[in-house]
């Protein structure tokens, strides 16, 4: 197989769709096809199922790209590596923030390169979905999440940033005239809730429980924050947010109310024991020399 037919299998292994493999790669169907089909003359066996609705990968389609993906995904890192060598960089860390206001944490970012121009620094936005899957699978160096993080596979670093907890609601919500509510006020409301999250760990976001005992209701499944935006805007719904929220995600049709009984929200440092290395611990030092940084509310 050339390169470009690894690429155009794989592809379509991910996407299990022609056209939207066609267009991620930028070529046209027919390509797709006609490489597919002479894959399958070569090895002399079908690689995929394919009927009028849908394209399924064969048991052979399944092994084939379980044994091509680590040698393209490891020749596409020798790649990568290379040409940042060329521009004198010798590293990456790649760090993945799960709130939104990376610009916050700003003197972090601006040390670690001032310190080692060396080195590069990648920040990405993190799903709360599967939060610590990133970590897990390589993809991710550092994971900048809320506490308490108790995961017997990664270590949790030092916090960053801790700042006070606020609830969006519907503009129309009665609550949106208040200047601050309580935990007890809102277990008449449904409070958002997400699939493949660790319990312990949204509930520290998220209580279920006010501090009295009353059960706070669960809601709606949602994967993102547009999702629980979307939601609260139609008042289906009400969710707790960090207060950089006000500053970073406004919209008309949603007021913040800051919770006046729920402590800051800690943020921190935490990654994959097994794959410490000489950037995250740098890093790590940095945020504990500057230490956390503890915003307002609104």
């Amino acid at each position: 197989m050339e390169l470009r037919d690894i690429e155009i299998f794989l592809t379509l292994a991910e996407e299990l769709h022609f056209g939207r493999t066609a267009e991620r790669l930028r070529v046209t169907p027919a390509r797709i096809t006609q490489a597919i089909k002479q894959q399958e003359r070569q090895i002399g066996a079908s690689l995929f199922d394919r009927t009028n609705r849908t394209v399924r990968l064969t048991p052979l389609g399944r092994q084939l790209r379980d044994d091509l993906w680590p040698m393209y995904t490891g020749l596409q890192d020798s790649m990568h590596r290379a040409k940042l060598a060329a521009q004198g960089i010798t590293a990456v860390l790649r760090v993945g923030s799960m709130p939104v206001n990376t610009h916050d944490l700003r003197p972090f970012w601006d040390a670690f390169r001032n310190l080692h121009p060396e080195w590069r620094l990648q920040i990405r936005h993190a799903p709360f979905i599967d939060p610590f899957a990133g970590l897990r699978r390589g993809d991710l160096d550092i994971l900048i999440t809320w506490l308490p993080v108790e995961e017997p596979d990664l270590t949790v670093g030092p916090i960053a940033l801790s700042e006070p907890r606020v609830l969006a609601v519907s503009a129309d919500n009665k609550i949106a005239q208040f200047t601050s509510v309580s935990l007890e006020m809102l277990t008449d409301f449904r409070h958002v809730d997400g699939p493949s999250m660790p319990e312990y760990w949204f509930d520290g976001y998220a209580p279920f429980q006010t501090p009295r005992g009353r059960q706070i209701e669960r809601g709606p499944m949602t994967r993102n924050t547009e999702e629980v935006l979307s939601l609260v805007s139609a008042d289906e719904a009400v969710s707790f947010f960090p207060a950089h929220m006000t500053r970073y995600w406004t919209r008309p049709d949603i007021a913040y109310v800051p919770v006046r009984d729920m402590s800051p929200l800690p943020y921190a440092l935490v990654w994959s024991t097994k794959a410490e290395n000489e950037l995250i611990r740098a890093i790590a030092q940095i945020v504990r020399d500057l230490g956390p940084l503890h915003l307002s509310g609104p």
